[in-house]
């Protein structure tokens, strides 16, 4: 992991999908609410095009968007065989322009970005996101309407074209000057381990890692794993991210089930992202006091395992539980008010 990064003490950053239509106005809101992260948002509402399948899928190969559904599957009519030498040919050139995010995908990145060149920005870092491999894949059917976690050669492909497609966006960011940090965001994850998951454990490490290591060998961003519910966090963990961004409001307890592989985590200098604001639960009552409480439960419990509290604070981020998509606006702006708020007590 790079040792060489500004303590993080606190500083908030959001998830990725908000619920707005209005696009400048949104950038403008969270650079003045999360000014040293800021991220670039998912306009959820405005297009299918920015589903966050959807949103990653230009330039792999086999694929077709299904509108209505907001989906992707394996076209029945392409190639295969000349749609995968294709993609293996660009990829392993090398050619990341290839795989690209065009702005009518992701309109929020690149008016982030413009009005930060505009602002003269000079924060340390800005969040970026991608969906991850795992609920990548799960969300694309094959030919036979099965998952392509089940097709190891499109999965293979698939892992690796998010892998470029990160790494682009890392490139794009960077051309403001400043560092980033990519979010892999995994909610197929939620609940790994049930009867239905069709992918191993040790399935999931490798295919996290595959694009975790092409990041780290191309690039200095730092990269975390998002996963909004309970989900086996020593897996997480052992796939190598720099940061975990788990629901802390809800889950709490669950991640905090996992001691040994926490304390393993933070000494080897990880960091851990508190999704601390409610999203699906969100009801207009919370407050920055009592969101602050519950944030000290799991900093003392964390603190008690021998972890020191400065050493966690620099190495602590506050952002919602998950994406602030489905929440209803004004809901999502009180939000992005407290997440504001909490940050700025936490740091002070």
């Amino acid at each position: 992991m790079p040792d060489e990064r500004p303590p993080f003490n606190f500083m908030a950053t959001g998830v990725g999908s908000v619920p707005f239509q209005d696009v400048e106005t949104t950038c403008r809101d969270i650079l003045e609410h999360l000014p040293f992260l800021p991220f670039w948002p998912q306009f959820v509402k405005r297009t299918h095009l920015e589903d966050m399948n959807i949103q990653y899928s230009e330039g792999l190969p086999l694929l077709e968007t299904i509108e209505e559904k907001r989906s992707l599957a394996i076209s029945q009519t392409k190639n295969a065989e000349s749609e995968l030498v294709t993609f293996y040919e660009h990829f392993l050139a090398q050619d990341v322009d290839y795989f690209s995010i065009s702005k009518s995908y992701a309109i929020g990145l690149f008016s982030l970005l413009d009005l930060i060149n505009r602002s003269g920005f000079e924060g340390p870092y800005i969040k970026g996101q991608s969906v991850g491999p795992i609920t990548f894949a799960a969300g694309i059917t094959d030919t036979n309407g099965n998952s392509v976690l089940h097709n190891p050669e499109i999965l293979e492909a698939m892992v690796r074209g998010i892998a470029i497609k990160a790494l682009w966006q890392v490139r794009e960011i960077e051309k403001s000057g400043n560092k980033t940090i990519i979010f892999l965001d995994e909610p197929y994850l939620s609940g790994f381990g049930s009867a239905f998951t069709p992918i191993g454990r040790h399935e999931v490490i490798e295919n996290l890692r595959t694009v975790i290591d092409y990041l780290r060998e191309n690039s200095e961003t730092l990269i975390g794993i998002h996963c909004c519910g309970n989900t086996d966090w020593s897996m997480i963990i052992d796939a190598g991210p720099d940061i975990i961004n788990f629901d802390a409001f809800e889950y709490m307890d669950y991640f905090l089930l996992y001691p040994d592989d926490i304390v393993r985590f933070l000494k080897e200098g990880g960091i851990i992202a508190w999704g601390i604001i409610p999203t699906a639960n969100f009801t207009g009552e919370e407050t920055v006091e009592g969101l602050f409480s519950k944030l000290q439960e799991g900093l003392s419990r964390i603190h008690q395992w021998g972890i020191d509290p400065d050493i966690l604070a620099e190495r602590s981020i506050l952002t919602p539980a998950c994406g602030m998509g489905t929440m209803e606006p004004e809901h999502a702006r009180n939000g992005m008010e407290l997440l504001s708020q909490l940050s700025q007590k936490c740091r002070g």
